[in-house]
């Protein structure tokens, strides 16, 4: 019988739940700072992030150019939330040299010295690598695992590699990771009990459940978190304890966000958990923000709140999530960001602008975001931005550039347009979406089987691989690349690999265009099955 951890005991216990394959299931308690994370903060800085069961009072982490050598130090802040099971703490390291590797020690953190790496000076020429997943949550017997509970799919086989698995397994190959929202689904702890996949609380317990996935989750991914720099943005799972309504069969009732306890409402224990550069980038918390990494601009949006004057954002009151989240800004302030963010991009340092976004508003299956696109695509269009990744549907879509609902005839060579990658394919509970045949015919290629994530090469100026690697094995089930005619300087045509303090391994710059496995095709559930090959292990 799985025990549900009371948020009266400590963090250390809540992720101590067994997790069916992973391999610290002992129940072993975690002490001192846990759940670690980074990220990037501005041109010159870097956050460090953790948790810890009670408040600290002064937040410490030490730092330096070697594991020897941490003679630097700075402090940071402890907070908590109503219902949290722990305190979220945050430090900030400023002035800090660009890809240049750091070494450093938390206060109190037993495990020693780690290391982090970053990022490239806006203007580089240097090659890079990010990755990219959306839609991920727990793993194992609180979440997406080999056997589900009644009329779930999409399970994993016995022994295969799940996503946080595989990204572990290709840290090497990427400078950091972009989760652009729906992360942990700790929401679905009433979906997975009505289904019997778990056992049923009350609904007075429901927020020791919620705690207890939200945070083996955390747990789970602490292997990347503390590894590689992690930007996250929001989604409509990580709002508020139920996703919309759900229909209980088992205690013959309907339930939405009412049945919340405090803290488990209106973004709150995700905006605690993280810290996003929004203060370096003039945006709002973890919400929306931006930040420069070599030839590239990064925009965080948020689909879930802050839409344009008159447009009703899905999460917030009255909209289609059935939700009560935001806002979290000013009337207009998302937009009027937006659109000064984007006007300031200087172009001759980062040529390449690309913006996440949740929700998708080009969707094959009538389902697409039009309030998003009514705030968004214009002022998208308008900045010339070359490339907009969006998650929320279960499955592998890579569409042709497109505006206003009107292919590009260029197709990836040279659009005005710009191109959309929409994965929402790393895998929980819910298992996947199928697609929706016939497929629109700006949709290149799409499958709906093998679980994954996606790998960006920014070659240089002109060219960005893309590549859908399966979670299972570490193939490459699709790939595509973008070329944009712009005038680079000689050492931005050349092939140069990232500096030597980062480890990744840009592929060769194409030729030309290039699309393999599928060139304006759809793969179907059964031909993308023939493909799947599946490496099965014990943890």
């Amino acid at each position: 019988m799985l025990k549900f951890v009371s948020t009266g005991v400590s963090l250390a216990l809540a992720v101590a739940i067994v997790k069916g394959d992973d391999a610290n299931s002992n129940g072993t308690a975690i002490t001192g700072p846990a759940l670690q994370r980074i990220a990037y903060a501005g041109p010159d800085g870097f956050s460090i992030s953790w948790s810890t069961p009670s408040k600290v009072d002064s937040p410490v982490v030490s730092y330096g150019p070697s594991a020897s050598q941490l003679s630097l130090s700075a402090t940071g802040v402890s907070q908590t939330y109503e219902n949290s099971p722990s305190w979220d703490n945050h430090v900030l390291l400023s002035g800090l040299n660009s890809n240049t590797t750091y070494f450093y020690k938390i206060d109190g953190d037993s495990t020693g010295v780690r290391n982090f790496t970053t990022s490239l000076n806006a203007g580089s020429t240097d090659a890079f690598v990010f990755a990219m997943v959306n839609d991920m949550g727990t793993f194992g017997n609180l979440g997406l695992s080999s056997v589900a509970g009644k009329g779930e799919g999409g399970l994993l086989q016995p022994g295969e590699i799940n996503t946080i698995q595989s990204l572990a397994n290709f840290t090497n190959d990427y400078q950091f990771i972009w989760h652009v929202g729906d992360i942990a689904y700790a929401d679905y702890w009433l979906k997975e009990e009505n289904q019997h996949y778990l056992p049923n609380s009350t609904i007075a317990d429901g927020f020791e459940v919620y705690n207890s996935i939200l945070n083996a989750f955390y747990d789970e991914i602490s292997v990347l978190t503390s590894a590689k720099p992690y930007l996250v943005g929001p989604g409509n799972h990580d709002g508020d304890c139920i996703d919309g309504s759900f229909d209980a069969t088992v205690w013959g009732e309907t339930f939405n966000s009412s049945i919340c306890a405090p803290g488990q409402k209106n973004f709150t224990g995700y905006s605690s958990h993280w810290r996003m550069p929004s203060n370096e980038s003039g945006g709002v918390g973890n919400m929306w923000y931006s930040f420069d990494y070599g030839s590239v601009h990064f925009v965080q949006i948020s689909t879930e709140t802050d839409f344009a004057d008159g447009i009703i954002a899905p999460d917030e009151l009255g909209g289609i999530q059935g939700a009560d989240s935001g806002p979290f800004g000013a009337k207009n302030e998302q937009v009027n960001w937006l659109t000064n963010d984007l006007q300031n991009v200087d172009r001759s340092k980062t040529p390449w602008v690309i913006v996440g976004g949740h929700r998708p508003w080009y969707q094959p299956d009538g389902d697409g975001c039009w309030e998003c696109q009514a705030s968004f695509e214009k002022i998208l269009v308008d900045n010339n931005v070359d490339l907009i990744v969006h998650g929320h549907v279960h499955n592998y879509q890579r569409l042709d550039p497109l505006a206003f609902n009107e292919t590009d005839s260029n197709g990836l060579d040279n659009p005005s347009s710009p191109w959309y990658i929409i994965n929402g394919f790393g895998g929980h509970y819910d298992g996947t979406d199928k697609l929706v045949y016939p497929l629109l015919n700006y949709t290149a290629f799409a499958q709906d089987t093998a679980y994954g994530w996606s790998k960006f090469t920014v070659h240089n100026c002109t060219h960005i691989t893309h590549e859908f690697i399966s979670s299972s094995n570490g193939s490459v089930l699709d790939t595509a690349t973008l070329f944009k005619d712009r005038q680079c300087t000689v050492s931005q045509l050349s092939n140069t690999s990232t500096s030597n303090t980062s480890s990744s391994t840009p592929s060769t710059v194409p030729t030309s265009t290039e699309e393999s496995i599928a060139s304006k095709h759809a793969i179907s559930s059964y031909a993308m099955a023939s493909l799947a090959v599946f490496v099965l292990f014990w943890i």
